[in-house]
């Protein structure tokens, strides 16, 4: 399986803002955008104004980081968007949110997505009372997403038990700590999506 092996924070710095890549790492005075918050090479800190295509690259980029996809899916997901109804950007967003690592991720259970995609292949997740290993897998509307009852004693959710309450739940699901589970109320809308993406900008880049 093809994936990204070299260094998360390079890939904040080069996006200019925190991509939340690497958990409470983020969060500290240690990531690594705090101390150098310009673009990594050479010629980082002497970039001229960004073209409008490069603009529409880098938002693309910067989107398909964020979720952790790769190209090829990415485009599989966009052609997806595109032939549903509505808007090609938010349908796009929508998709990506509701993978089964993001919703581990947003329901508090890991602490980046990278993580939230671990504990899914390593089996620790059930998805309607079944074990589901694909971080790809996409959930729906009144689906049970809950941590296997022999992996709840495991440190990661320990830990997601302690610190409950500290993140924000999106308002479409509805997470219940106390039984490392999370119901899916709704798939969501734009307003309730708070990654910091300019959607409208990928969908011009893949029109041309």
């Amino acid at each position: 399986m093809a994936r990204y092996t070299g260094a998360d924070c390079k890939r904040c710095r080069r996006e200019k803002q925190k991509l939340f890549l690497k958990g409470s790492k983020c969060e500290s005075a240690k990531c690594p955008i705090e101390i150098r918050p310009y673009p990594p090479g050479e010629h980082g800190r002497g970039r001229t104004k960004d073209s409008e295509y490069l603009l529409q690259l880098r938002e693309k980029q910067k989107c398909s980081r964020i979720y952790g996809v790769l190209e090829k899916q990415f485009v599989n997901y966009y052609k997806e968007a595109n032939q549903k109804s509505g808007k090609t950007g938010e349908n796009l967003l929508r998709i990506l949110e509701t993978r089964l690592d993001n919703v581990v991720y947003r329901a508090g259970f890991a602490k980046s997505r990278d993580h939230a995609r671990q504990l899914v292949r390593h089996g620790h997740i059930n998805v309607n009372g079944r074990k589901t290993d694909i971080p790809s897998a996409r959930v729906a509307v009144n689906d049970i997403i809950e941590v296997r009852e022999g992996s709840r004693n495991l440190t990661p959710f320990e830990v997601a038990k302690a610190e409950a309450g500290e993140k924000t739940v999106p308002a479409w699901l509805e997470s219940i700590p106390s039984n490392l589970r999370v119901l899916v109320h709704s798939l969501p809308e734009r307003q309730v999506i708070d990654t910091q993406v300019q959607e409208q900008l990928i969908v011009e880049l893949y029109s041309k």
